[in-house]
């Protein structure tokens, strides 16, 4: 469907000249010096960095660092190869550098409840994440006069009823529309897909396709209050806390790396719908944070856990 409206209005990058290198290597003596002395010998400020080790003796090495270069868009490509030659071979680096005026674009799916989906469309919009939003894909028509509100197309990818189409034949068909809107993104390949309450499950093949590239947000009860009505069960257990949890999405459910979590207590005073009101909103900002960590490069992925330069 044709959108009049421009689209989501990109947050805010960074300055033009600016990358951020993403390092990840077995920690041994040598590498922060190596790095450095590399970018300074070719002209390159360091303005911010991060590093992290998980042993100093046989254990892994994380480092973010943002560098500025004037005219880094006419060498970075050398610069690249160069680093890749002369450090990353000897520290056996998993590394990578992303130019900061690069927005990221961000694909969006969501079922029916729209807190999570609407939260990040107003982020963007106001300028308060740097991404661009190209799309929003649901199984439900419910969103779109919202999400279209905001200049985003709003696809409704309808997933048959069991009874209309052979078992299982009617999630494939489902997903292959999904992977095709994804590839047909006006603009370009989508960087990230955000589960903003997406009520179904992915592919092993979908998840395969964006690895540690779709963040997904639930409550925190996980696992004492599966399926349905979470917070009913809660209230009727008399819980204390109530939170949220963003994750990077697997082949394992909800068994991602997590990147972000948070609490707010309750007490025996708060009734059902408060409970949710409460809970809709500790994952709106939860999941903000998850997304604005990683539109930053802010999260390094250590086997099921990560590593967040917050």
């Amino acid at each position: 469907m044709t959108v009049a409206k421009p689209s989501c209005k990109p947050g805010p990058v960074g300055q033009a000249g600016t990358a951020r290198l993403l390092v990840t290597c077995a920690d041994r003596p040598g590498v922060v010096a190596a790095v450095s002395g590399f970018l300074h010998a070719r002209g390159v400020n360091i303005i911010h960095s991060d590093q992290h080790s998980t042993d100093p003796e046989g254990g892994r090495f994380f480092m973010r660092q943002e560098f500025y270069h004037a005219g880094l868009e006419h060498c970075l490509d050398g610069l690249m190869r160069d680093f890749g030659r002369e450090v990353a071979s000897e520290f056996k680096m998993d590394w990578r550098v992303v130019p900061c005026v690069r927005k990221k674009r961000m694909a969006i799916l969501v079922s029916r409840l729209d807190h999570a989906l609407m939260d990040l469309l107003w982020r963007v919009d106001r300028g308060e994440l740097p991404a661009e939003i190209p799309l929003v894909i649901s199984n439900h028509p419910d969103l779109r006069r919202a999400v279209e509100s905001f200049g985003v197309a709003f696809h409704h990818v309808h997933v048959p009823e069991a009874k209309d189409i052979s078992r299982g034949r009617g999630l494939a068909l489902h997903e292959e529309r999904m992977v095709q809107l994804l590839d047909e993104a006006p603009g370009g390949p989508v960087d990230l897909l955000v589960l903003a309450r997406y009520m179904r499950i992915l592919s092993p093949a979908l998840v395969k396709r964006f690895p540690r590239r779709i963040i997904n947000i639930h409550h925190s009860f996980l696992p004492a209050f599966e399926g349905a009505d979470p917070y009913r069960r809660a209230a009727e257990r008399g819980v204390k806390l109530i939170g949220a949890t963003a994750h990077y999405v697997t082949g394992r459910l909800d068994k991602g790396p997590i990147i972000e979590q948070d609490v707010i207590r309750v007490s025996h005073r708060h009734r059902v719908d408060e409970l949710k009101i409460l809970g809709r909103d500790i994952e709106r900002q939860v999941l903000s944070r998850a997304v604005r960590w990683h539109l930053e490069d802010r999260v390094l992925v250590d086997g099921n856990k990560t590593i967040v330069f917050a």
